[in-house]
C-alpha cells in the first residue's frame, strides 16, 4: 500500500493541495485562484463558502488522482495565510464575509493606540499591532458592527476556517495565534492584557478557539467534507499553522540563524531566534512547532501583489492578458536602477507606514513599459531588504550560509540575482516543490507517528545565487529609496 499525507496551502492569491510521500517527495500538486474582492480603497474581503468550494475542488481533484494511481492519504493538514479574521457562529457558518491580511480599514485604530501598552505587550506576546491583526479588527468590529461580534461564536484565521470545514471542530494552534499577536510567548497561552491593549472586554475572549500543537491532531475528516472533497471520512486532520511558518518548515530553514525570504502575495522576511531572550522587536515572533524557537518576522503587504497588480494594470486593455512573468521578462529589458524610476511597493499599504500607498518617483518621458516593470521588481526587492536590516537592527543573529529564496523571486533566475545583489548576501533559490503545503503537510506526518528523517532537505548548490556586478549601484539605489520613504510619511499623512 503506497500512504501519503496532504498538505493544504491556502495563500490570499491561491489554494494549493499537494500530496507528499512517506519521505516528504512531493507526489503531485493542484491548484486554483482564490476569491477576494476589494470592497473600497481600504477593505480587502473574502467569500468564506466560495473559498472552502474552491480548496474542496483542488481536494477533490488531487484524491481522484491519487486514487487512481493507488495512493491512500494518511493525514491532512492546512496552512493559510496569517491574520485576517474569519468569524463563524456557533454552527460554524460564516457571520460576514472575512477580513483579508492585506486590509487597512483599521488604520486608526492602530494609530489611537497607548504606545507604554503596546510596548508591554510587545514584550509579553512579540508581535506589534497593525491594521488587519485580528485583535485590531475586533476593535474595529466593536466599534462599526457590534451585531457581527454579537453573533460570532468563533474568531478564526484562514487555515482554521479550513479545518473546521474539514472536521466540524474550531480549533487554533500555536503558530498561527502567535503570530496573531494574541498569545504570551513564555506561557504559550492566551494573553488576555492584549484585550485590554485594544479596548476590548474581556468577556470577548470567548471567541478565541482552543490553542494546540501545530502537529496535535484536532478532529478527523467529517462524512460532509468527504462527500465534497473526495477524501475519506474519518482521516486525521492536524491543527496546522500559518503559511509563514509553514514555508520555512518545507525548505528544512529551522535552525538558529536561518533566514527565509517569501516572494509571495506578501513579503516574508523570517529569521529563526530563541524563544528564552526577549523578543525582537519586529512586526511579528510566531512560534514554531519546537518550543526552543520562534520566527522573527517582518511582513507587508509588499511583495509579489505590486507585480500582481501591476500585470493587470498594464495589460487591462491588451488583446491577450499581461501575466506577471511577462512582467517580469519585460523588467530585464531595461537596465538596472530603471534609468531613476523608483517605486515604493505599499499598494496594500503597509503595517509601519500608516497611510502608505504604492508611488512612483522620478517617472519621466523617457519611461517606458520596460522600465516601469523593473522600478516595481526593484521597489520589492529593495523593501525586503528593509524588512531584513530591521530584523537584523533588533540583535537577531544570522548565519553566514546562503539564505532560502522562495516564492516568484526565487522561480525567476533574474530576479533572484536582483535579490542576490540588493540584499547583499547568497540566497538560495528553493525550487521543485511547494514549500508551503510540503511544511503543514510533515506535521500531518508527524501528528500520526510517520518516521520524519526521511524527510530532511539537502540544498542544492547550483541553486546558490551570490551577489554580483550591480551590488555597488543597488547599494546606492536602497540610500535614496530609503531616504524618499522616510520623506514620504508627511505627503501620506496628508493625503489620508
Amino acid at each position: 500500500m503506497k500512504i501519503c499525507v496532504i498538505g493544504i496551502d491556502v495563500g490570499l492569491t491561491s489554494a494549493k493541495a499537494a500530496a507528499f510521500d512517506d519521505a516528504g517527495r512531493e507526489i503531485r500538486t493542484v491548484s486554483a485562484p482564490n476569491p477576494r474582492v476589494a470592497v473600497s480603497r481600504e477593505r480587502q474581503e473574502i467569500a468564506m463558502d466560495t473559498l472552502w468550494d474552491v480548496v474542496a475542488d483542488v481536494l477533490r481533484d488531487l484524491t481522484a488522482w491519487l486514487a487512481a494511481d493507488g495512493w491512500t492519504v494518511s493525514a491532512v493538514g492546512a496552512t493559510g495565510h496569517g491574520n485576517g479574521l474569519y468569524l463563524v457562529d456557533e454552527q460554524l457558518r460564516p457571520v460576514r464575509p472575512a477580513i483579508a491580511s492585506t486590509d487597512s480599514r483599521a488604520e486608526h485604530v492602530v494609530a489611537a493606540l497607548d504606545p507604554a501598552a503596546v510596548e508591554r505587550m510587545r514584550l509579553l506576546t512579540g508581535s506589534l499591532p497593525w491594521a488587519a491583526q485580528p485583535g485590531v479588527l475586533l476593535r474595529w468590529l466593536l466599534d462599526n458592527e457590534p451585531e457581527s461580534l454579537d453573533r460570532a461564536r468563533w474568531a478564526l484565521t484562514c487555515k482554521d476556517w479550513i479545518t473546521a470545514c474539514l472536521t466540524g471542530v474550531a480549533s487554533a494552534d500555536t503558530s498561527d495565534s502567535s503570530g496573531c499577536g494574541l498569545v504570551n510567548l513564555r506561557a504559550r497561552e492566551y494573553e488576555p492584557e492584549v484585550f485590554d491593549m485594544l479596548g476590548l472586554p474581556r468577556e470577548l475572549q470567548r471567541i478565541l478557539p482552543p490553542l494546540h500543537a501545530s502537529d496535535e491532531v484536532v478532529g478527523t475528516i467529517s462524512a460532509e467534507a468527504a462527500a465534497r472533497s473526495g477524501l475519506t471520512a474519518g482521516i486525521p486532520v492536524v491543527a496546522g499553522c500559518m503559511d509563514c511558518v509553514a514555508s520555512p518548515l518545507g525548505a528544512g530553514s529551522t535552525d538558529l540563524g536561518d533566514v527565509t525570504v517569501i516572494v509571495g502575495t506578501w513579503a516574508i522576511n523570517a529569521v529563526v531566534v530563541p524563544t528564552d531572550a526577549v523578543p525582537p522587536r519586529v512586526t511579528i515572533n510566531a512560534l514554531l512547532p519546537d518550543p526552543r524557537l520562534m520566527l522573527a518576522m517582518e511582513v507587508a503587504p509588499t511583495s509579489a501583489a505590486s507585480i500582481e497588480w501591476a500585470s493587470g494594470l498594464l495589460g487591462a486593455r491588451a488583446t491577450l492578458p499581461l501575466t506577471p512573468r511577462d512582467l517580469l521578462e519585460a523588467a530585464h529589458g531595461a537596465p538596472p536602477l530603471a534609468d531613476g524610476l523608483l517605486f515604493l511597493p505599499f499598494i496594500h499599504g503597509a503595517p509601519e507606514h500608516l497611510g502608505a500607498s504604492g508611488t512612483f518617483v522620478g517617472i519621466k518621458g523617457s519611461h517606458g513599459y520596460p522600465h516601469v516593470a523593473r522600478a516595481v521588481a526593484e521597489g520589492i526587492t529593495q523593501y525586503h531588504r528593509v524588512q531584513i536590516e530591521k530584523v537584523v537592527a533588533t540583535g537577531a543573529v544570522v548565519t553566514d550560509a546562503p539564505w532560502t529564496l522562495a516564492g516568484g523571486g526565487a522561480k525567476n533566475p533574474q530576479w533572484a540575482q536582483m535579490f542576490a545583489d540588493v540584499i547583499g548576501h547568497a540566497m538560495r533559490r528553493q525550487l521543485g516543490t511547494e514549500l508551503g503545503a510540503r511544511g503543514v503537510a510533515s506535521l500531518a506526518a508527524r501528528g500520526v507517528g510517520v518516521d520524519m528523517a526521511p524527510w530532511g532537505v539537502e540544498p542544492d548548490p547550483a541553486l546558490v545565487v551570490q551577489p554580483g556586478i550591480c551590488r555597488t549601484a543597488y547599494q546606492q539605489q536602497a540610500a535614496r529609496f530609503d531616504r524618499v520613504v522616510s520623506s514620504m510619511t508627511s505627503v501620506w499623512e496628508a493625503y489620508a
